[in-house]
């Protein structure tokens, strides 16, 4: 019988509240929102959505790479975003990192997010044996 695994790299922001970076139960992932935060400092990364979203995308594969998954087995993902008019630019960056058979996905604006960073991103996805 499977039991759930907390999955945690220095890799990515250490979690700001009661909560796992990711959770694996089976082959099975799921990741925490990840937002802008640099790692190191978790400090917010300085610039627009642009730059938002790259610190997200690179906190979001940290926390798969750690489970043994990748851009390859991620089979959806959940995105939340400040202002809808940053839709492009948000998947602009977003696009570089599912270059071939993109997830599916949800998109949404919403009110306000963690720290008031302007876009965080949420994955399900399958783990391979590392």
């Amino acid at each position: 019988m499977s039991s759930k695994k907390i999955i945690a790299t220095v890799q990515a922001p250490a979690a700001i509240g009661p909560y796992s970076q990711a959770n694996q139960f089976g082959n099975m992932l799921f990741t925490s929102g990840q937002i802008p935060l640099d790692p190191t400092t978790m400090e917010i990364v300085a610039g627009g959505v642009t730059e938002q979203t790259e610190q997200v995308m690179k906190n979001l594969f940290a926390v798969l790479e750690e489970a043994g998954a990748s851009a390859s087995t991620v089979v959806k993902t959940t995105c939340f975003i400040k202002d809808m008019n940053d839709f492009a630019a948000f998947n602009a960056v977003y696009g570089k990192y599912f270059p071939e058979s993109a997830p599916a996905r949800s998109c949404v604006e919403v009110a306000r997010l963690p720290k008031d960073v302007l876009v965080e991103v949420e994955a399900i996805a399958f783990t391979v044996s590392k």
